[in-house]
């Protein structure tokens, strides 16, 4: 009955369509933060335990300027649909933004306009009426009909406008201004809003914002204990008294829906609010068998759906609001490392920024699910949020798909690390932003722990451990069952800051595992950055370093300077990193060690070391088009296992090194492996303690192939072959999906291929796409951190054999898509689609 009510007590509506946009690069509204701030403050009351923030009275900035009335004619503005980043499509030459924020044009002032329709039924049933925004970069402010509501200047937090006092019946004017600054940030931060926005529509009467915490304090296989807290908003001009009933259901976490009876049912509360405040409802129940969540392959993301009812005095249901969670417990052991249920489960870890490749960071769901399975392939079981807030429904894949998530939120405090960073806004947001973000966060599964910083300019400081204290107690006052950290790069175990975390992060101190252990015997240990490993996919120079890491250098030392390339042999770090081999060295010989964050899972736009005039970095196991790099194979042969596998590197297509030596390496879990090159024995060998890559670095290319047979216990485990490719003949196009509608997207690959289908691994060919049909291409990339051709482009060079084209159907169409790839001198290749 509760479930069935909820389509008429409560509407949470997509307001993604139909936006006008227009980007200035100078000031044209002579609005500013500075002059907004004194209305832009209050909007962070209900995130602040102090004196609350008062709204000045009198007329608010910005309501004179043209772009926020309804008389305004947008029309020769730009028509899109949110999630937008208005700087992902280039070009490659913003002046005043160098490769750390990835030589786009993210900089400027941007105004989005939408009419929004209010239903006369809803201003006159006194509905209560909020904007949900989940990101817009950054310094957003709001108005509506000419009036400012306000708005949050932290462009990765999600956060909420009441619309109410400013709304009518009919066509609503909606205004969003966001503003933002050259040197911003250390990466490439994206443009505008760039997630998705909401109308929620509420009884005066309803649960508030993040207005229920789920816990489990008491976890068995027999039986859970359950505890809810539920916080009731009264908008109404007297008090009211509710009763609040919550049932809990197990979720399909495929439909998002609930399946099955009820589970279990809380005991009925009732609360009495008073007009215009908050009251609470606490209760528990006991849930038997339960079916916990925790991360595969060993365990099951499981996941639960608590709906709360609340009931007038007369009974009538006024506000539904749905919950999802998991049952599960977690453990900080300093000696087994991470615990779920029990367990201790091996942190296999990647960092990730949140920009999607060529999508930049207009999120969507379909790309962060590419992420996330392709990790997991890996054999990657958790997740980094560097440096700031994910998009909400980045943790919602992460509950489903069993994903263990660091949840971070800030890159600097006080000292900033740009000149226009959150260091500018830090005293008056950092705790607004900290609760919102934890109370946003706090019911889902998959998040293990808080990260309240990075690398943080205060870490060695005394300073460091007074901030951490407060932010601490902060985070632990929103939610007590999870551990606040930081990752430190430089701050030692005799710090301040060391002392005082939960968890001790540490960022590239690999050598200091024993004495950090030594120092806090009883505090875990994980590495919260690691390895930074460099390289671009299908690219090898020689000579090849007889060591097992070697930082990044001249043409002998793994890098090409010309050609903004570095060797893909997964050796080459920068002067602070290490390459997987030396990283898995130094965790297995200090086996308390929880695991690791790798820098980073996937390459990510901006950041380009060790080559500042290249536009995206080197770090990722995966490339920015999402093609594996060579090191995504040594990381599965470590974190898989018992999974059979191996993989050779090079290729072998070398027409200008006949007759030289041409090293070859293979990644695998077997422990022994023989190499065959044309058919002859290179040698069997074996993988001596640790050890983690098979090396035969004597070998003389000849065309022709190699073929690796491993071993493990004695018995053939995997094989691989790679052979020479014969001149370009072809293209094969292959595509993730068959079928694509709403905001999902279609990943299509395409080869260059000789005329045995063999892969040309040296092709450059400029590859066209083209689309037929009810959709259309979004972006093109290759992977190549030196490629400048824009996202957008229908034409985009091969790089190392491979080009990506990312297909999107339109919106509410049904029907068939063609994506043909053609290029010059080759057959040309499509493949097709099912909308609808």
């Amino acid at each position: 009955m509760s479930r069935a009510a909820a389509a008429t007590t409560r509407e949470r509506i997509s307001i993604n369509a139909d936006w006008k946009f227009s980007r200035f690069t100078s000031n044209p509204d002579s609005l500013s933060y500075d002059k907004l701030k004194a209305w832009v403050l209050p909007c962070a009351n209900d995130f602040i335990k102090g004196t609350k923030r008062q709204r000045p009275s009198g007329t608010p900035p910005g309501n004179d300027v043209n772009y926020v009335k309804s008389t305004f004619d947008d029309s020769s503005w730009e028509s899109l649909t949110l999630p937008h980043d208005w700087a992902v499509k280039g070009p490659f030459n913003a002046p005043g933004i160098g490769g750390g924020m990835g030589r786009l044009p993210s900089n400027g002032v941007g105004w989005y306009r939408q009419k929004l329709n209010i239903p006369s039924s809803d201003i006159d049933s006194g509905r209560t009426l909020f904007l949900d925004i989940d990101g817009a970069y950054s310094y957003a402010a709001v108005w509506l009909n000419g009036n400012l509501v306000g708005g949050w200047p932290y462009g990765y937090n999600s956060f909420r406008l009441d619309l109410t006092p400013y709304a009518k019946s009919g066509d609503n004017t909606l205004a969003i201004r966001v503003d933002n600054a050259l040197e911003s940030s250390r990466w490439y931060p994206g443009a505008g809003i760039y997630r998705n926005v909401w109308l929620v529509k509420v009884d005066p009467v309803h649960v508030g914002q993040y207005g229920t915490y789920i816990t489990t304090p008491i976890v068995s296989s027999s039986s859970a204990t359950v505890n809810l807290v539920v916080e009731v908003e009264n908008d109404k001009n007297t008090s009211q008294k509710v009763d609040v009933v919550t049932e809990i259901y197990v979720l399909d976490t495929g439909s998002g829906k609930a399946k099955g009876s009820v589970v279990a049912t809380f005991p009925t509360k009732s609360v009495t609010v008073a007009s215009g405040a908050k009251g609470s409802a606490s209760a528990s129940v006991e849930v038997s068998n339960p079916q916990l969540w925790g991360p595969p392959p060993k365990q099951t993301p499981n996941m639960y759906l608590a709906v709360t009812s609340v009931k007038s005095s007369d009974g009538t249901v006024v506000d539904v609001y749905e919950t999802r969670f998991g049952i599960r417990s977690i453990e900080y052991n300093a000696n087994k490392g991470f615990m779920v249920n029990g367990q201790a489960v091996r942190v296999n870890g990647v960092c990730n920024h949140h920009d999607l490749g060529s999508l930049g960071a207009a999120f969507n769901t379909r790309a962060a699910e590419r992420q996330l399975q392709m990790l997991q392939e890996m054999g990657s079981n958790a997740l980094r949020t560097s440096h700031n807030p994910p998009a909400p429904e980045m943790l919602e894949l992460a509950d489903r798909m069993g994903t263990m998530v660091l949840d971070e939120i800030f890159d600097c405090w006080r000292a900033g690390k740009r000149s226009s960073d959150f260091h500018l806004i830090f005293n008056d947001w950092h705790e607004p932003d900290l609760r919102s973000f934890v109370r946003r966060d706090r019911n889902h599964p998959s998040v293990i722990a808080w990260s309240v910083g990075n690398e943080l300019s205060e870490q060695s400081s005394a300073e460091g451990g007074s901030i951490f204290k407060e932010l601490q107690s902060i985070a632990k006052d929103e939610d007590p069952t999870r551990g606040s950290t930081v990752a430190m790069n430089s701050a030692g175990p005799n710090t301040d800051l060391a002392a005082a975390v939960d968890i001790e992060g540490l960022n590239y101190q690999d050598g200091a595992y024993g004495s950090f252990h030594s120092k806090f015997p009883n505090k875990m240990i994980w590495g919260s950055e690691t390895s930074s490993c460099l390289s671009t996919r299908g690219t090898y120079l020689f000579p090849v370093t007889k060591s097992n890491s070697e930082t990044v250098g001249g043409a002998n030392n793994g890098g090409d300077g010309t050609n903004l390339q570095v060797s893909a042999y997964e050796l080459y770090p920068p002067s602070w990193g290490s390459s997987p081999d030396r990283v898995f060295s130094a965790q297995d010989h200090s086996s308390f060690v929880a695991g690791e964050f790798v820098w980073t899972g996937f390459d990510y736009i901006g950041e380009p070391t060790p080559y500042d005039s290249a536009r995206s970095s080197y770090f990722g196991i995966i490339d920015l088009a999402g093609f594996k790099k060579d090191r995504f194979y040594i990381y599965q042969a470590h974190w898989r296992p018992d999974f059979p596998m191996a993989h050779i590197l090079p290729h072998w297509t070398w027409p200008d090194r006949v007759g030289q030596v041409t090293p070859v390496h293979v990644f695998s879990s077997a422990t022994e492996a023989e190499l065959f090159v044309n058919g002859k024995s290179a040698g069997r060998i074996k993988k001596g303690q640790y050890e983690y890559r098979f090396r035969w670095d004597s070998v003389v290319y000849q065309p022709g192939d190699l073929k690796v047979v491993t071993y493990k216990n004695g018995a053939e485990w995997a094989t691989d072959t790679k052979r020479t490719a014969g001149d370009a003949s072809k293209l094969n196009m292959t595509s993730d999906t068959t079928s694509i509608s709403g905001d999902k997207l279609a990943f299509i690959t395409v080869a260059v291929t000789d005329k045995d289908g063999v892969v040309s691994p040296r092709a450059s060919n400029a590859i066209t796409f083209s689309v037929t049909g009810p959709g259309f291409l979004v972006s093109t990339d290759n992977g190549n951190p030196a490629d400048f051709t824009v996202f957008p482009s229908k034409t985009r060079k091969a790089f190392s054999g491979l080009a990506l084209g990312i297909v999107r159907a339109n919106a509410g169409a049904s029907g068939t898509i063609t994506v043909t790839a053609s290029a010059s001198g080759l057959s040309g290749a499509s493949v097709t689609l099912n909308v609808g």
